[in-house]
């Protein structure tokens, strides 16, 4: 009896608990605090901070490898969607249901911002190969900046699969910081007088158009990039779905349903990758150092070309829109809503920064693809 009792004892979870595990349950309480009581990212932060909790639970095996005619845990099998890169096309795919690119239609130069805050990617790029990390993983890191939880995951399943817990966490921590870290960056680049600047309302976009749209961009894209051909097309293809107006069962199911089933399984999945001996190392520092300073720039750069735009357009355009040229949708146009209020009141940006704000998506997805292209 005493023998049973003490063998129970040894095999419990508590007798196995280690230094690691104790600071990776804690830190999963912290982002479960954030994602639940301060809405950070809720829909992601939840199941991710879940996933860190599970795995880190001594003995219990979520995520043990099938061996030996012995059977693997839950999320190893789970997991196998964003190992083999299929769950954040799907985002992507329901993305695209859930995108309105009337916006960008209406005014194509705004794809120059979208393009400029991606500069933020190869900025930390050099900077995290300058700091001694290998050239998978310094791509991994800067596609960061980008601020596309799904393309930042879908990049480094390629090319550093040991760093998805700890790049998925900073991915999605800036998305959910976005109206704390770009204000602050917006007021330093730009002046009391280009913060005022009223945009003209654009003009009205057809179904014709937005129908050609996304079949053009998808073989534009492909046959330049062909590495991107897998996010941008799954991208367009939940557009083309949502514009063609004639399947509308399809077009719900992917903005709601289906979204959300994929969106709990990867953000559980990723999460359940963040064990404590990989997580708690100093890689995992610069990482989350490197990915502020891509997102930061990433912010700077856009508004810097707006503030461009804003000279050569003899101030028509708005520099703060080229903020939303970060691919957050549709949060960094938010962003620039509300501080153009702030100095306005009777401005309206939404719309104008939804233009950049969609382009900065596929700029992100190009980006990963040509990283892939050179290091995958």
């Amino acid at each position: 009896m005493f023998e049973t009792i003490q063998q129970m004892i040894q095999t419990s979870g508590l007798m196995n608990l280690t230094l690691n595990n104790v600071i990776m349950i804690v830190l999963s309480l912290g982002f479960l605090y954030l994602g639940i009581k301060k809405q950070y990212e809720p829909y992601l932060m939840v199941p991710i901070a879940f996933g860190m909790l599970l795995v880190n639970l001594p003995l219990a095996g979520l995520m043990n490898h099938a061996s030996d005619g012995n059977p693997g845990g839950l999320l190893y099998y789970l997991y196998l969607g964003t190992n083999l890169g299929i769950y954040p096309p799907l985002i992507f795919l329901c993305l695209g249901a859930s995108t309105d690119f009337g916006p960008l239609i209406a005014n194509p130069k705004t794809i120059l911002l979208g393009g400029a805050a991606q500069f933020g990617i190869f900025a930390a790029y050099f900077l995290a190969i300058l700091l001694g990390m290998a050239p998978n993983e310094a791509a991994s890191v800067g596609i960061i900046g980008g601020a596309d939880g799904p393309t930042a995951i879908f990049t480094t399943t390629r090319l550093a699969p040991h760093l998805l817990s700890a790049i998925a966490l900073a991915a999605y921590s800036y998305m959910a910081l976005v109206p704390i870290i770009q204000p602050p960056i917006i007021r330093a680049l730009t002046t009391e007088k280009e913060r005022q600047v009223v945009m003209t309302q654009q003009r009205a976009v057809s179904q014709k158009e937005k129908i050609i749209f996304p079949i053009a961009t998808v073989i534009f894209v492909s046959l330049i990039v062909p590495s991107a051909t897998t996010l941008i097309g799954c991208l367009m293809l939940g557009n083309l779905i949502r514009e063609i107006k004639i399947v509308p069962k399809l077009t719900e199911t992917l903005q709601n349903s289906l979204m959300y089933i994929v969106t709990i399984l990867l953000g559980l999945t990723v999460g359940a990758k963040a064990d404590g001996d990989l997580f708690l190392s100093p890689t995992t520092l610069k990482i989350i150092i490197l990915g502020l300073l891509a997102f930061s720039v990433g912010t700077a750069s856009g508004v810097l070309m707006g503030k461009l735009m804003y000279k050569l357009t003899k101030g028509k355009v708005n520099p703060m829109i080229g903020a939303a040229g970060v691919s957050a949708v549709p949060m960094a146009a938010r962003v620039v809503q509300k501080e153009g209020q702030k100095y306005n009141p009777s401005n309206y940006l939404l719309m104008h920064a939804m233009g950049p704000n969609v382009a900065g998506v596929i700029g992100s997805a190009v980006a990963a693809g040509v990283l892939l292209a050179f290091f995958g």
